[in-house]
């Protein structure tokens, strides 16, 4: 009876909803000015006016279908599951054992429009060298070529320039690493600073001298350090065009491990300290460096503007074919793009190094021979033992004539008669007297050249952009424009090998704990970035800017910089010298905290009820933060709340620009929680215990855990209390199964632990999405059932050791050279398991030796309750040249081909090679790697860059930590063996193809699903929660800050809000914030989901100017990626509009 009559109840509900729903929408059909306006714009006849109305009708009548259809499939899942409360009050335990919550209230909705779903579908333009069709046609053979040992003898007539002279461009370059072997700081003391003084004096001897220079950390670094007359005179040299900044990013970024946000951030931070302080916009890229590239890159330089770019670090088989094919120029082109707005012209040096003895033509000996560096009485020397030799009038033509020749040699690898040859090394250029050597001895084999016709060549010094323009200009092309029969290109240049099977694919995972360090820092950036562009907004319009800490804008600055010298390639590769990693942990560990005190200043002010009561403190901050770390290599601890009668206050810190439904854990000090939202509404609660071990609770701490929905990019208020009144906090159960015959194990009231003795049966948890599936012999995951699928899928978890070999060679710092194929990881005992289930969540931990897996579902709707939760907590301390692999085993047919991210902004699809060796068959993971077939696919998202591969169909396979006792020969000195315990974290990810939405494994282009987008954002952008600190004199009145007056697009992804900097005073903010937008590439062929939230797509139209709730906008507009190129603003109520895939950048002006 009760059964039918809540039923009945329901079904009203749903007619009610409909009715309303339909009367709203043709209310809205008339009064909504937007819409009447985008009628009028087709004024032609009735006819179009009628139809737009009915267009817009079908559009509201779909929205309102799904809202119904969710209303309905939720009844319908609560009466067949026999959910239905038998007192009456939820939550409670359904007949097949899951947990129902009680319902949410908010029906949401998922309408992608089938315009959008296209992008993925639609047709690519072609390309003449797909890198994935290159690595299926290459041996990779390694054949000795002679004098170039990986290349090939060349050869020429010569006669062949007589009509067209070679023109020589000698592009002097010195490469520094802020931070290798020795610190930032200690690089900076003992040789970049003379670099720079020795530059404002040799460089200005001789107009015809030339210098590049990529590092703005360094350079902002001397540049604050030295009087103004040098700071002149430099310009000076800038603005003649002999010193070119190239480049100018913070750092030279790795390409493998960084994210997209803090490789364009990094670009930003170096872009405007070159605007401000000198007013000069980089033209060309310059990465000599990083251990592969990515194709992000180019498309980030291109969006900022810039014309070319130049690559070094590429597997030497693919140098050695694109040199015999006249491929090393190329234009390089996006997989996803349709046409070719996404080209950027790009060279490739041809041989082995950057260095002097590689770059002047094909022989090493003879080029190490014009390193005037060298010269004897240097305390470098060539290894070839044929030392330089000064020039003289004696010898300048049999010199020049040797030169000419090398010269010569590597221009028959291009296709234009114009050669690029730098002249530079590591941290070259520090002593006065190599700029003599160099220079001196290089003019006069250039005025020897230049002034002998019959030798038809003209060489000069020249910056990198000098080359570019002649190289355009032999073509008669634009800059940046596709010379007639250069080759198009796409894809990406990962693994690299530089010799024999030397693979470089180590570093993708070396030092872990600070690569996920990194993510975290990020996250709180771009957190603190928009909370402080807000705030200071909101300041403004409320008259209150002089109230509120805007010298916080320094704690920015210097959190970005920090971030931004993190994306070196020698850091966050984990490639550095442990008192250099050192460094590095304690910058980003000063910016952390900083970090955390803008957001706290920010929220503070935000959500403050009444604003005029507002006071800032430096010394009583008004919140905390939810977790602390002690030291740069500790892992955070979580903050005890004290609970007493009267309320503690919490803020909620949702950083996505989607609403947000999902499971906050809290430490709190008793047992009788009890959590209300703002307007008094109880939540369920799950209580469970602190465990200090496998087997111990911490006593008088609890774990709360409650379901909460956040406002985008907003802060929601909670209210915590202890009290003796708590229906609504459930114990979790809880389960301990013992290997062998383990002593029975009790937990303390009021959390009861039930143990048994382990079994080799199967063991499952589930929610009201997902059931899971253990081993009970391992612990370990065994399969995943979604609840809407009667199929069980075997995903089966592995962990697996690789050693290292026993030759000279060895894995290390960079190279991945194993032992051979993974071993099983073994240890004498069997596993400790901790099954744990709730209202509100279930997990299963498991306990080994040097590793602790949690495995956790959600019982939530939505993004958070449709993946798999997984942290895998390791320590290989006690271990020597081992790495510890994690591999997910499966019945996917996915057979060669699997697919990774780069930098967290594209896919790139893989395929694993017989032909290469097992290292040689890594990626790079910066967030996310799947595996799929016309059923499934299985993705893993990842919170930290990790190595990634798929050894055999079915399977993914990814390295956790590494453990190397020894230097690989690659300049570092030592192994890895400053092993940190680390939080390795990751969200699985199973979904359904939908029918008939089979993939084509043959494209070379790849998307996520938009549910796969949401579950990366939430697993690398978690909530942050604030307490608010007790006060004497009670809190004041709080209320929720929902920033968004409207919803996001769900294709679209804020990048970052960030805060522009003042002119006047470097520690405070402009006026200005640079808005930042990506439009996400959607798969829709997999089965849609309920995101939790309203989600709708606009076919990447976005209005801006009533985004933000509360503040006017006075200026919209666009501007390049790093905001140094400005187009004309768009009228203030202007939409803009995103292609997918497209990010663009913006500046706002909000009152």
């Amino acid at each position: 009876m009760k059964l039918k009559k809540q039923v009945t109840v329901c079904g009203g509900a749903i007619f009610c909803v409909a009715v309303f729903s339909l009367y709203l929408m043709l209310d809205r059909v008339q009064h909504d000015p937007a819409r009447r306006q985008s009628v009028g714009n087709f004024p032609r006849s009735q006819i179009s006016v009628l139809q737009n109305r009915i267009e817009q009708l079908e559009q509201l009548l779909e929205e309102n279908h799904q809202i119904i259809s969710h209303i309905k499939d939720s009844v319908l899942e609560l009466t067949d599951t026999g959910a239905i409360s038998p007192s009456g009050h939820l939550p409670f335990r359904s007949a097949n054992g899951s947990w129902v919550l009680p319902f949410d209230g908010r029906p949401t909705f998922l309408s992608v429009k089938p315009q959008d779903c296209q992008f993925a579908l639609g047709r690519r333009s072609q390309t003449d060298l797909q890198m994935l069709d290159v690595y299926s046609l290459l041996s990779f053979d390694n054949v000795d070529g002679g004098v170039w040992k990986q290349g090939f003898e060349i050869t020429y007539d010569l006669n062949e320039w007589d009509e067209e002279p070679l023109q020589v461009f000698v592009v002097p370059h010195s490469h520094n690493d802020p931070g290798w072997i020795k610190t930032f700081e200690k690089y900076y003391n003992d040789q970049t600073q003379h670099i720079f003084n020795n530059m404002v004096v040799k460089l200005a001897e001789d107009p015809r001298r030339k210098f590049i220079w990529s590092e703005i950390s360094f350079f902002a670094r001397w540049w604050e350090s030295v009087d103004i007359y040098k700071q002149e005179t430099m310009r000076k040299l800038i603005l003649s065009g002999q010193l070119e900044m190239v480049t100018g990013g913070w750092v030279m970024t790795d390409e493998a491990n960084a994210h997209y946000f803090a490789m364009i951030d990094q670009l930003i931070e170096g872009h405007q300290w070159l605007e401000r302080n000198l007013g000069v916009t980089p033209r060309s890229g310059w990465a000599v460096d990083p251990f592969g590239h990515s194709a992000t890159m180019p498309y980030l330089l291109k969006r900022a503007n810039m014309s070319s770019m130049l690559i070094q670090r590429v597997h030497y088989s693919i140098k050695k074919h694109f040199a015999a094919t006249q491929s090393l120029e190329f234009m390089w082109r996006q997989t996803w793009d349709p046409e070719s707005g996404t080209d950027m012209f790009c060279h490739m040096m041809p041989f082995y190094s950057y260095d002097v003895p590689h770059t002047c033509g094909p022989d090493p000996k003879i080029c190490c021979q014009f390193d005037f560096k060298r010269l004897p009485g240097s305390r470098v020397n060539c290894p070839w033992k044929v030392p330089p030799r000064a020039i003289t009038d004696a010898n300048v033509a049999e010199r020049a004539g040797v030169l000419l020749d090398q010269y010569r040699k590597k221009s028959k690898l291009f296709r234009s008669k114009v050669l690029l040859v730098p002249l530079g090394d590591d941290f070259r250029y520090d002593k006065a007297l190599e700029w003599d050597q160099q220079y001196f001895n290089y003019q006069k084999l250039f005025n020897y050249m230049n002034s002998h016709p019959e030798m038809h060549v003209k060489a000069q010094f020249a910056t990198l952009t000098d080359y570019f323009n002649a190289v355009y200009k032999a073509n008669g092309v634009g800059q940046g424009t596709r010379p007639p029969d250069y080759p198009v290109l796409s894809g990406d240049f990962f693994a690299y090998a530089d010799r024999e099977d030397h693979y470089w694919s180590g570093y993708y995972t070396s030092r872990p704990f600070y690569k996920n360090l990194d993510r975290v820092l990020e996250s709180h950036l771009r957190g603190a970035e928009v909370l402080y562009s807000l705030a200071v907004a909101h300041a403004r319009h409320a008259g209150m800017e002089g109230r509120y800490p805007t010298s916080d804008y320094s704690l920015l600055t210097d959190a970005r910089r920090n971030i931004g010298l993190f994306q070196h390639h020698d850091a966050i590769t984990g490639t550095a010298k442990e008192a250099v990693v050192i460094d590095y942990g304690n910058r980003l560990l000063r910016s952390l905290v900083g970090l955390e005190r803008v957001i706290i200043n920010a929220a503070h002010f935000l959500v403050m009820k009444n604003k005029d009561i507002y006071h800032f403190y430096q010394t009583e901050p008004f919140l905390e933060t939810d977790n602390r770390r002690t030291t740069q290599d500790s892992l955070p601890q979580r903050t005890l709340i004290e609970l007493e009668s009267s309320p503690r206050y919490l803020v909620l810190f949702n950083p996505l620009e989607q609403e947000r439904l999902c499971v906050v854990t809290l430490l709190v000090n008793s047992a009788r929680v009890r959590v209300l939202t703002e307007d008094g509404q109880m939540l369920p609660v799950q209580l469970s215990a602190q465990w200090a071990s496998a087997v111990e609770m911490s006593g008088e701490v609890y774990q709360a855990s409650f379901m909460a929905r956040l406002p985008a990019l907003g802060l929601a208020i909670f209210h915590l209390y202890d009290s003796a009144d708590s229906p609504m906090t459930l114990r979790s159960d809880t389960l301990l199964r013992i290997p062998g015959r383990g002593s029975s194990i009790r937990g303390s009231d009021p959390l009861p632990v039930r143990s048994q003795t382990a079994d080799a049966q199967l063991f499952y948890i589930q929610s009201q999405f997902l059931m899971l599936g253990f081993s009970g012999t391992t612990g370990l995951l065994e399969s995943i059932r979604r609840k809407d699928d009667p199929l069980e899928v075997r995903v089966q978890i592995q962990f697996l050791t690789y050693g290292t070999r026993p030759s000279k060679d060895k894995s290390g710092a960079y190279l991945f050279l194993p032992d051979g194929n993974a071993k099983p990881y073994s240890q004498r005992e069997a596993p400790v398991v901790r099954v744990v289930e709730g209202p509100i969540f279930a997990e299963v931990v498991t306990h080994y030796q040097h590793f602790q897996q949690t495995v956790r579902i959600h019982n939530v709707p939505g993004v958070d309750g449709l993946s798999l939760d997984i942290t895998t907590m390791v320590d290989i301390r006690d271990q020597n040249n081992k790495e510890l692999a994690m591999r997910l085993v499966t019945d996917i047919q996915s057979e060669d081909t699997f697919y990774t991210d780069l930098n967290g902004f594209q896919i790139q699809p893989r395929r694993f090679f017989q032909k290469l060796p097992l290292q040689a068959n890594f990626y790079p993971m910066p967030t996310m790697a799947y595996i799929q077939d016309s059923q499934y696919r299985l993705t893993l998202h990842t919170a930290q860059a990790l190595g990634v591969s798929s050894l055999a169909s079915g399977q993914l396979e990814v390295i956790l930590d590494r453990r190397l006792m020894q230097d690989d020969n690659r300049g570092l000195g030592q192994g890895l063996k400053d092993n940190k315990r680390t939080a390795n974290r990751f969200r699985l990810l199973l979904e359904r193809r939908s029918n008939g939405g089979k993939p084509v494994d043959s494209r070379p282009v790849s998307f996520p699903s938009l549910l796969s987008h949401m579950t990366s954002a939430i697993l690398n952008h978690e909530v942050l929660a604030l307490p608010v600190l007790p006060r004497k004199h009670g809190v004041p009145p709080l209320r929720t800050f929902a920033p968004l007056a409207g919803t996001l697009p769900c294709d679209f992804h804020l990048l970052n809000l960030r805060s522009i900097q003042s002119p006047q005073d470097a520690h405070s903010p402009s006026p200005f914030t640079a808005l930042l937008l990506h439009r996400l590439g959607l798969d829709c062929g997999l089965e849609a989901q309920n995101p939790g939230f309203n989600c709708t797509t606009t076919q990447g139209q976005l209005p801006i100017s009533g985004l933000f709730r509360g503040l006017d906008l006075q200026l919209l507009q666009p501007m390049s990626l790093s905001l140094m190129h400005s187009q004309p603003p768009l009228s203030n109520d202007s939409s803009i509009s995103l292609e997918p895939m497209e990010i663009s950048a913006y500046k706002l002006k909000l009152c």
